[in-house]
């Protein structure tokens, strides 16, 4: 059995080796790659209740059902906890048995709307077999917290137990959430840091376009991306605005001891997921890990930590844009357009540097606390979180026009985001439709969102 859950047993001996590691991220824009991953909540047909691992339907039952499409399952212990396709993707389990599709490294769009139409397609066969569905959205919209199941994964023991004592919504983080992101690519450190720092100011508009989260427990909340309001108050230590990555001195080495300062969550070894939570990383290094006493940490266990902190802009070897909420078919289209216009050509990135060039941290801040509620109606400088839309919108399209990546029709990436653009300039989320639909033509009923929503 590997020493890590990732396999890399190469020993840590510096900073300096995770430094490099983190280089090693940097390729030529023409080796930039666009990967896309989304959750969906599974649930029963017959009550809409979330499905548990065990019975029929069931999760176990229907990662067994993906199988015949040539997924290859992941075991821990006797359970399938996760599956692997040779094209490069994987399905994977969140704590409360939201199906996460972790897609491919493509080249465009388009060959990632064919990867999720086919991703989803697989799904609805396998559900109609067992008698489940797929729901597309932030948050649980009916049921409690202690209504959800845990899954049998050994790292989310360690942090069931852990995350109470940081926060009182990371449980709803964990069993209640979806959402969809987008992994980018970087050339350099500072075009890391360009990047980086884009996303950081900009997620608050992602997470307003994409707020479909207005409902907890049967009834609106006062959010209209309540999964966004979940990060508030999940672990401080963890999660928030990275200040810091405007630091003139930021770069790999930053976001490293960022990194070790981060409390750790768990060792992997021997197929076991052993409790570290709350300690050092650097006292890993330094051989005082207590109950690892004398113990080397690997590679293995560094990329493991890295998948521990959670703000809405992630850095690996990779740049992951973590702001917005699950959604449907659309919108998980709409994500890796959105920021690939925006990021992956330069007059694009460099007019996105010059409209967030004056903003303040505390600004950002402000607009981070200000969306879940308002979503596009909150107000920025002289106008609102919709003005901001409009224009990022704007640039992203000039971006995918001069990508020019053209599917067999001749279309380029900017069909993706229509939707997006609908919304912008009607100022209307997908949130604001579901409660007025609510109000209106549903009376009430939540039932109904499982039928339009549904995949």
């Amino acid at each position: 059995m590997a020493a890590s859950a990732t396999s890399d047993t190469t020993p840590i001996e510096s900073k300096a080796q995770l430094v490099a590691h983190m280089e090693t991220g940097c390729k030529p824009p023409s080796d930039w790659r666009i990967g896309t991953e989304h959750e969906k909540f599974a649930y029963r047909q017959t009550d809409l209740r979330p499905l548990t691992y065990d019975g029929s339907p069931g999760i176990g039952v229907l990662l067994r059902g993906l199988e015949q499409f040539g997924w290859d399952p992941i075991l821990e212990g006797e359970n399938v906890i996760a599956l692997k396709h040779a094209d490069g993707c994987s399905v994977t389990l969140e704590p409360g048995g939201q199906l996460e599709l972790s897609g491919a490294l493509l080249e465009n769009i388009h060959k990632t709307c064919s990867e999720v139409n086919t991703h989803l397609d697989q799904v609805r066969q396998v559900c109609q077999q067992i008698g489940a569905g797929m729901l597309g959205m932030g948050f649980s919209p009916l049921w409690t917290r202690d209504d959800m199941p845990w899954m049998p994964k050994g790292r989310y023991k360690i942090m069931r137990a852990y995350m109470p004592t940081k926060g009182s919504m990371g449980l709803d983080m964990m069993l209640r959430t979806c959402t969809v992101q987008v992994n980018l690519d970087f050339s350099s450190e500072r075009d890391m840091v360009r990047k980086m720092r884009a996303g950081v100011a900009l997620q608050p508009a992602a997470t307003a376009l994409f707020a479909s989260s207005p409902f907890v427990e049967g009834k609106p909340s006062r959010y209209r991306s309540h999964r966004s309001h979940t990060w508030t108050d999940t672990d401080p230590d963890r999660c928030g605005m990275l200040p810091f990555v405007f630091d003139e001195n930021f770069g790999f080495e930053r976001w490293v001891d960022y990194m070790l300062d981060v409390p750790m969550y768990f060792v992997y070894r021997d197929g076991q997921y052993l409790d570290a939570s709350g300690k050092s990383f650097r006292d890993f290094m330094a051989g005082k890990l207590e109950g690892f006493e004398g113990q080397t940490p690997t590679m293995g266990d560094w990329q493991d930590h890295m998948t521990t902190v959670f703000p809405e802009v992630r850095l690996k070897t990779f740049i992951e844009m973590r702001g917005a909420d699950g959604g449907p078919w659309k919108r998980l289209c709409a994500l890796p357009a959105f920021w690939v216009g925006l990021l992956y050509d330069d007059q694009a990135l460099g007019e996105v540097e010059a409209l967030i060039a004056d903003w303040s941290v505390a600004e950002m801040a402000a607009l981070r606390d200000a969306v879940p509620v308002q979503a596009l109606k909150a107000p920025f400088r002289d106008g609102t979180v919709q003005d901001l839309a409009k224009r990022l919108v704007e640039i992203a399209l000039g971006g995918l026009e001069r990508r020019n990546r053209l599917d067999w029709q001749g279309s380029d990436e900017r069909q993706y985001l229509k939707d997006l653009r609908d919304i912008a300039e009607s100022g209307r989320t997908l949130a604001d439709e579901m409660v007025a639909a609510y109000e209106t033509a549903w009376d009430g009923d939540l039932t109904k969102l499982y039928e339009l929503y549904s995949y």
